[in-house]
């Protein structure tokens, strides 16, 4: 398959030289052998498990002198004394309890880890259904918070005498050698299902390519030298990752224009490092964020991802609704005679016709024609500083949320059971979103539901609306970061408008909490957004199990706070005077 080019808005027509001309052609076919490259998303996660749950015992083939056969009418109570606790080894089957003990590494499929994971996903009165989710793992370097040195050390260092195997305690690893990363995303789309789909599936690449241009660091690993102090190492690999994101601002700047004229992203650093000649004082220098850290590489993705589907749109016509079979736009004399740009949606669609020159790769990118509609978007990465899985209820992690539009993702948390929200509706009646966009937006309407809109959009920040671009409709993500102490937090819930425009933020935590498992608590919200709701939109709702998942009972009085509230929206649902007001 192959993937969009990237936006070549930096270089202009081509022209006559054609020296030009190859460093063109070469750059762009580097760019789709990299693309056609893309391993497949990886919808497992990779864990070890010993030996004998794949296989028999091997100690049974008489692997020692304690393993007999005999029939149980042979056997004898033992009534010599001993001179060991019965909970000791014997020194002779250390060596076979050693290779009994033997890992294996498995791919355990996600969404069939019910115990770990569940998706509850319903199309409510809808006659299709426009929301997408994803799930797996991803390819990027650790950003979890490193441990204390006292709790990374190698059990039973300095002995010699060890009778368990190193892989009886350490998990497995991704290819990097750093700790998995876990990728959990909902997206909900509006017009159509085109940029929700979009999102699913090509989404979480444009985070690992992002990583990589970006020169992201592990924060569990150090970096090497290659020679070069430090402080040279740290120029130069920030002044190539702002250079990159200075490429992005112009590239929206000079084909969408508007509102990205003076687009001045939260988490991208749009100022060059101070040149100088003593390196070292480079070293000093504080960017703030960090061009490596997780929140450029997601914020940059996401900007990437945006801009290659709105140009890719741009660059198609819109089918007329009077078109059809039989109906030539072009033999109707009214629709033809129309502006040549009337069918523009960006400040200079010049530059966005060298996005995509593949016509196989620009059809990949939504359907034949332009669409109008977007998506939103809540991504959650979880990574641990150790192999140990983010589930276990001894195991720290850090949770980074990248969210766009209306779909929420909330946390449980284990002391008192309260519901913890990690993103904001993005909405026009938001004051950060009004003051955002009133520069450019002449009017914000209100419908007849009391929600403001702009140009008809009840999101301000989505992937798609092409039409919307240039007041500032764009998909800059609120990021936010969470480190999650062992049995802090319950689980994880990310949810679409479907369920978080029915059932308030504690509803659907109590709903989850009496589930047996995540993938039962994940239908139940679903069930309950859907009978309650008079109109019920698409829904969709992921439950996460985290450390603290036994103890979701405790904290709070378990479920109790709106149990009532619930049973008397279930009552008024099955009231059948409730259609006749």
């Amino acid at each position: 398959m192959l993937y969009p080019l990237p936006p070549f808005a930096h270089i202009r027509t081509l022209t006559a030289n054609t020296k030009n001309n190859s460093l063109r052609r070469r750059s762009e076919a580097a760019y789709l052998f990299r693309h056609q490259k893309t391993r497949p998303f990886h919808n497992y996660f990779v864990t070890r498990l010993p030996s004998s749950s794949l296989r028999p015992d091997s100690r049974s083939a008489g692997a020692g002198p304690n393993h007999h056969k005999l029939p149980r009418s042979a056997s004898t109570p033992h009534s010599s004394p001993t001179s060991r606790t019965p909970a000791a080894l014997p020194p002779s089957s250390s060596q076979a309890f050693g290779a009994s003990r033997a890992s294996t590494v498995v791919r355990i499929p996600l969404r069939s880890a019910k115990h770990h994971f569940g998706a509850g996903v319903s199309r409510g009165s809808r006659p299709y259904n426009e929301d997408t989710y994803q799930v797996g793992t991803i390819e990027i370097p650790a950003f979890a918070k490193r441990q204390p040195i006292s709790l990374t050390r190698k059990p039973n260092a300095g002995k010699q005498d060890v009778s368990l195997d190193e892989s009886d305690w350490k998990g497995a690893d991704s290819a990097s050698g750093d700790p998995q990363v876990f990728y959990f995303g909902v997206f909900d789309g509006h017009g159509g299902s085109e940029c929700s789909e979009f999102l699913k599936d090509r989404l979480h690449s444009y985070v690992e390519e992002a990583a990589g241009d970006l020169g992201m660091e592990s924060s569990l690993q150090k970096s090497s030298s290659d020679g070069a102090s430090p402080a040279e190492q740290y120029q130069e690999k920030a002044e190539k990752a702002i250079r990159l994101q200075q490429k992005l601002a112009k590239a929206w700047k000079d084909t969408v224009g508007g509102y990205f004229k003076r687009f001045k992203p939260e988490f991208l650093s749009l100022t060059p490092p101070s040149s100088t000649s003593n390196a070292g004082t480079v070293a000093s220098q504080t960017l703030s964020p960090s061009p490596f850290s997780i929140e450029p590489v997601l914020s940059y993705a996401f900007l990437t991802a945006d801009l290659d589907f709105t140009t890719a749109q741009a660059s198609k016509h819109s089918p007329h609704p009077r078109s059809g079979p039989g109906i030539a736009e072009e033999d109707d004399p009214i629709l033809s005679d129309r502006p040549l740009n009337d069918s523009d949606v960006l400040h200079n669609p010049s530059l966005s016709q060298p996005l995509v020159r593949n016509a196989s790769a620009l059809k990949s990118i939504g359907g034949p024609t332009r669409f109008l509609g977007g998506s939103t978007a809540s991504v959650a990465l979880i990574s641990t500083p150790t192999s140990t899985p983010f589930w276990h209820p001894a195991s720290p992690s850090t949770l980074v949320t990248a969210h766009v539009g209306d779909t929420r993702i909330l946390l449980c948390r284990s002391s008192d059971g309260k519901a913890v929200p990690l993103t904001t509706n993005h909405h026009p009646s938001t004051p950060i979103e009004a003051t955002r966009l009133r520069r450019y937006a002449a009017t914000f309407i209100t419908d007849s539901f009391g929600e403001e809109r702009v140009l008809g959009l009840a999101n301000t920040r989505a992937f798609g609306d092409v039409g919307s671009k240039r007041i500032g409709v764009s998909a800059e993500p609120e990021i936010n970061t969470t480190h999650l102490a062992p049995g802090e937090y319950s689980f994880l819930v990310l949810v679409s408008d479907g369920v978080s425009g029915t059932l308030s933020d504690q509803e659907i935590v109590d709903i989850a909490k009496e589930a047996q498992n995540p993938n039962a608590a994940a239908s139940d919200v679903v069930s309950l957004a859907v009978e309650v709701s008079e109109e019920a939109d698409n829904a969709t709702a992921l439950v996460v199990r985290l450390g603290g998942w036994e103890r979701r009972m405790e904290g709070g009085g378990g479920s109790l706070g709106t149990k009532e509230q619930r049973d008397w929206r279930r009552q008024d649902a099955m009231d059948p005077r409730r259609r006749q007001h």
